[in-house]
Parts: structure tokens; sequence; C-alpha cells
């Protein structure tokens, strides 16, 4: 009985891979608006068959349909003006960008885009969207739009059967990209070399210089003022906060390395030479980090200034450290904090304090 129920499952599975391979195939023709493909620079599209010396890295590349005019008026007819039009046929059209660029005065990331268009009979206007896989303009979300840019018009002597997008280099930094369709040119220009401007910093730098007056000599008139405020060390830093987070054990976890901020190296300048943990310490500016433990940090002084924290730090180019205990501090901070406090005419520390943690870097002048 059950050899016979095997074989029947097995006749089952069999008559249905038969009549899965019987089932007719049906394949779309050709598409009367057809995809396309713009590269920028063009050569790119084939560098497998460049030489070496003659490859150009691509910077540029358009995937859009090209319909056809099929005697039709197109721009205020087919394409009514003031309208949204998806650049082609079919698909939203899509352009990738392989390095940062500058689309109408708007930094935009390296990365692929839906590119659209609203039109008008002097200008078009552009507009690059996050919003992907869509088919046309229909319900296309304004929010996700991410730059705009005026493409300038100009009409044409011979008409363009097939839509058209191509490039025109103008500089070495600069391109337009060009559509063009029936007697109508359209130019988007692209900056290659965009300005790179940083928004707000979630851990905003700030100094601690001591005498805390010497950042301010430049309002003092009195010589025996200014004599007194002389500078003598200075800290730059970047200011975390603790938005909810527990920092030390956790956030900074302890027996690793911190760079006593955020963002880059933490920098500290003495403005003459200093002792640090029984270490000469020359009159210049240095890189400051700590490796941090619950009851004690090491406080290490380093030449890697040109640097972004601690990654892959060379131990050869620290110059001084010092373990010292930690202290409690009576409230919690809620941002990374620094300050000087002088204990004699010799001796300096550098408290830096976050949470309710607080340890101190004593500083000898000489």
């Amino acid at each position: 009985m059950k050899h016979k129920i095997t074989i029947t499952l097995l006749c089952l599975l069999m008559s249905g891979v038969c009549s899965l391979t019987a089932q007719k195939l049906e394949f779309t023709g050709m598409d009367a608006s057809p995809l396309d493909m713009a590269h920028y620079p063009r050569t790119s599209a084939y560098n497998n068959y460049m030489a070496e010396d003659q490859k150009k890295a691509p910077q540029v590349k358009v995937l859009y349909s090209r319909p056809k005019k099929k005697e039709r008026e197109i721009f205020g007819g087919l394409v009514p003006y003031g309208k949204l039009w998806r650049l082609g046929a079919n698909e939203g059209t899509e352009v990738s960008f392989f390095q940062p660029v500058e689309i109408g005065g708007t930094f935009v990331n390296a990365g692929t885009y839906t590119m659209n268009a609203t039109i008008h009979p002097d200008h078009w206007m552009i507009h690059l969207s996050t919003e992907r896989g869509v088919a046309g303009t229909a319900n296309l979300d304004p929010e996700k739009v991410i730059a705009s840019a005026k493409a300038k018009v100009k009409n044409v002597s011979a008409s363009n059967e097939s839509f058209t997008i191509g490039f025109q280099e103008a500089s070495a930094s600069k391109a337009y990209m060009v559509f063009e369709w029936d007697r109508t040119r359209a130019y988007l220009p692209i900056n290659f070399n965009p300005a790179f401007l940083d928004g707000d910093n979630a851990s905003p730098m700030d100094i601690a210089q001591f005498p805390s007056r010497s950042r301010f000599r430049n309002f003092i008139d009195n010589e025996e003022e200014l004599k007194a405020n002389e500078p003598k060390v200075k800290v730059i830093y970047s200011r975390p906060q603790m938005k909810g987070r527990k920092i030390f054990g956790e956030l900074l976890k302890y027996g690793e390395p911190w760079r006593l901020g955020a963002n880059e190296t933490t920098l500290i300048t003495f403005y003459e030479d200093v002792m640090i943990g029984g270490t000469e310490v020359k009159r210049g500016t240095y890189g400051i980090m700590a490796n941090v433990n619950e009851k004690e940090w090491e406080f290490v002084i380093h030449k890697n200034t040109v640097s972004w924290g601690v990654a892959n730090h060379d131990p050869e180019t620290n110059v001084a450290s010092i373990k010292v205990p930690t202290a409690a501090h009576s409230e919690s901070l809620e941002a990374l904090s620094m300050t000087f406090d002088k204990k004699s005419d010799t001796e300096l520390h550098l408290v830096v304090a976050w949470d309710k943690t607080m340890a101190r870097l004593p500083i000898t002048m000489k």
C-alpha cells in the first residue's frame, strides 16, 4: 500500500512538471518607446574597450524611455505646459550620479534619483526625487524632491523624431545634461565641483583656554593685565550630549581609548614647555585622548593631530601619558565639558567631565 501511494504522488508531481513545461510562454514585443541610456563621459560606457590611459571614470548615467513624435504636437500638446512630465515614457526616468554634484545651487549626494520636469515654453524645471520605482508622474510625493533647477530652452532647426537625452561638456568641472525632442532643446547645468557645506553639528566644537581672559586680550588695554592673561593652554574639542544614553561603560566602553569628544581629534595647545606625568612636553599643538576605565583614566598626549578620533592610532606618536583617578561630579552634565582649575602658580588641572564622571589632567608649568 505504501509503495502504491508513493508511486501515485510521483505521478502527480511529474504530471505537474509536465503541465508547467507545456504552458505557453509569452514574450513582449518591441516597445514603442524603448529604453535607452545616456552616459557622461560618453566613453565611460565602454571603458572595458579602452586602454588604461584612455579610461574615464563615470560621472552620470541616465536610464530613460524614448517616445516618438509620430506627427503629434509635443510641447504644449502631448506634453502640456505647466504640467509634470516624466522626461520620457513608461517608467520614471532615473539618473545616477557617481559623485556629489551641485544641481540648481543644491548639493546632491552620489546616488540614483527619479528625474522629471515641469515644462514651460521658455524653460523647464528639472526635479530630482528620492522616490524610486515609479511609473510616470502620477501620485508622486513632493516631499521627496531633493533638488530643482531651471533648464534653459532653445529652438533647433531640425525636428528630432525621438526624445533624446545626452551631455555637453562645458569645462573640466561643469557639463550640461541636454534634452531634445521635436524642435525643442533644454540644458540642465551640472556642477561636478560642488561646495561642501556642513549643516549644524550634533556635537558642536568649543574652546577651553587658560587663563580664561586670554581669549579676549584684544579687549585689554592695561599692560599688567595683558601680562597676567598671556595664554598658557588651550583645548579645542567637540561636545557630544548624553541624549538619554548611558555614557561610561556603554557608549564609552571601559578599556577602550576615547578621543575626549567627538568628530575630529581633540587638540591641546601648550604655549610654553610643560610637564605631563613626569615627561617634558615642548610647546606646540598635540592631540589628546584617554583610555577610560571606571575608576581610572589614562590621559595620552600625541602628535597625530590631523585625524578623526582614535581610529588606527599609532602609539609611536605618543609623547606623554599619565593615569589619574576619576571622581564623581555633583550633578549630571548633559554635554561633555572641559575647564581649567589653577592649583598653584606652577600647577594647572584640565578638568574633563560628562554625566557624573570627572577626571583631572595635571599640567606642571615650567
